[in-house]
């Protein structure tokens, strides 16, 4: 086995862009809680085989992370739960044996990196380089799976091509861009989604509740009679939803950034473009500091300046090397991306003016395919995609009226990405005509009985899931809440705060919950 240390240094650098934009045989299963549907027994009593990853690689950063001594496996789950015997899918596993005395493992850690959409099994590596030094790795197997339709799992959700990706036009929503769409549009989008994915029944199937049985399965093979998990951005909406379903199979939860289970779709897109704007006015802020600053030397007139910078790229896209354009969906989407954390703030200002001087959008296009998941060599995750098909299962639908509504209320609370077009009648929801109907519902996971403390932490300036949504999870799951001061989304998997780290630590190995009062600060 190569030497720990050495692998880890050589995965520093990756961690930190990743990061930054997002033993033994198992027992037999037992679930005395809940009767388990007939069929169901041979998916939870299913042995996993751990071997080598070089099969579950897609990309070049994949076949740098998924190497000795991380080992993978497959964990077969029905299509559909209410038919065992029908149709089933693979869901692709990825796991760091504890590295400590194995009189001391907990069990398993299983981890979810949020998106919806984002791959479990890379974060898993990440964070285990971020958290190297952590005792974390020495009481627990590090496991990160990719949910049904997402990456290595199959089958995966696939709509676009690499080469409309390419061009821009692996585009889910109208937000962000602009132009027509037509109930031919989205039937298209659709269809070209089905045809791509193994058909409608795969679209239907891959929703959040369907998620959490399947990570209920996954704890089953890997052995541990209750779970420890740990999930960040939407992957706090899994974790409340596994609760909700499995109260009694729940042995610690650590939920990073949380969604307000409270929150219908619409008015948590609202909350979450308004924390966007104030992100960006911080930035615009500090930029405006220096006096080259491309957006002004006010910032109060940022946004406009940004505005007429960008808005022409609807019609006018400009040259991004490589053959490759910066659009407007894409020059918004990499602002965005870096609004993620104030780290990142230098790096979106220097694409900014790029585009102002020199007429070129290399660097912004650059942080829009960091996020979005394109490698080096043109190839791109199904993060895009899986996003999409997720979110049709879980989120309420609009009619066109109610989403040209909900538009001109982002461009009101988020204005840095009005598009100056009119809205009426051009605007429809992309899942209108998606498979099956919305499976979440909302509110969800309230008043959880017989659910263990969790641990919900919540950072003051998070710019993608508000400051009280923490507080609103917290009273529906009767957890506790670690404020966190700073202006970043998400903390604890990276490794970066030491007030964090203790605290996330002593939770998950010794179950001891902060003190009322407990804050970190970035």
């Amino acid at each position: 086995m190569r030497d720990r240390k050495t692998y880890f240094r050589r995965l520093l650098t990756a961690t930190a862009v990743m990061l930054l934009l997002i033993a033994g045989a198992p027992a037999a299963f037992t679930q005395s809680a809940q009767g388990l549907a007939a069929g169901l027994e041979r998916f939870y009593n299913q042995e996993l085989t751990f071997g080598s990853c070089e099969s579950f690689a897609a990309s070049t950063l994949e076949e740098q992370l998924y190497v000795d001594p991380f080992n993978c496996a497959r964990l077969e789950v029905p299509l559909d739960y209410n038919d065992p015997t029908g149709e089933t899918m693979q869901i692709a596993v990825l796991r760091l044996p504890a590295q400590g005395e194995p009189s001391e493992r907990i069990g398993s850690l299983v981890i979810n990196p949020g998106g919806p959409g984002g791959s479990g099994m890379q974060v898993a590596v990440l964070s285990a380089v971020g958290l190297r030094d952590s005792p974390l790795l020495q009481r627990f197997d590090w496991v990160g799976f990719d949910p049904r339709s997402v990456g290595a799992s199959s089958p995966a959700i696939s709509c676009f091509t690499d080469a409309e990706s390419d061009r821009g036009e692996n585009k889910t929503t109208l937000l962000g861009t602009s132009g027509e769409w037509t109930t031919a549009d989205t039937r298209e989008l659709m269809e070209q989604c089905a045809n791509g994915s193994g058909g409608e029944a795969v679209l239907a199937a891959v929703g959040t509740r369907n998620v959490a049985r399947d990570m209920d399965v996954l704890r089953a093979a890997l052995g541990d009679e209750t779970l420890t998990f740990f999930g960040q951005s939407y992957g706090t909406r899994l974790g409340a939803v596994y609760a909700e379903m499995f109260p009694q199979n729940v042995r610690a939860m650590v939920l990073d950034g949380v969604l307000d289970p409270r929150q219908g779709s619409a008015e948590r897109r609202l909350a979450l473009h308004a924390g966007f704007q104030r992100s960006f006015d911080l930035m615009a802020e500090f930029c405006t500091q220096s006096p080259d600053c491309p957006l002004g030397t006010n910032s109060e007139q940022s946004t406009a300046v940004f505005q007429t910078l960008v808005q022409p790229l609807i019609d006018d896209p400009v040259p991004a090397g490589n053959g490759r354009t910066l659009n407007f969906f894409q020059a918004t989407g990499g602002v965005g991306t870096g609004l993620y954390t104030a780290e990142a703030w230098p790096r979106v200002i220097d694409g900014i003016a790029q585009l102002k001087t020199e007429g070129r959008g290399d660097q912004l296009l650059a942080i829009h395919d960091g996020f979005h998941g394109r490698d080096s060599n043109g190839t791109w995750t199904n993060f895009i995609e899986a996003n999409l098909a997720i979110n049709c299962n879980d989120e309420e639908r609009r009619t066109p009226e109610q989403e040209a509504d909900l538009r001109r209320q982002i461009f009101k609370v988020n204005p840095f990405l009005d598009t100056g077009r009119d809205v009426e009648g051009v605007t429809r929801d992309a899942c209108e005509f998606w498979p099956g109907e919305p499976t979440l519902g909302f509110p969800y996971a309230q008043d959880v009985e017989g659910l263990p403390d969790t641990l919900i932490i919540s950072i003051t300036g998070d710019p993608a899931t508000p400051y009280g949504a923490g507080a609103s999870l917290a009273e529906a799951l009767g957890g506790t809440v670690l404020t966190v001061e700073g202006e970043r989304h998400t903390v604890a998997l990276e490794g970066i705060n030491p007030c964090v780290n203790a605290i996330v630590a002593d939770y998950l190995i010794d179950l001891e919950i902060p003190g009322e009062g407990d804050r970190c600060l970035l």
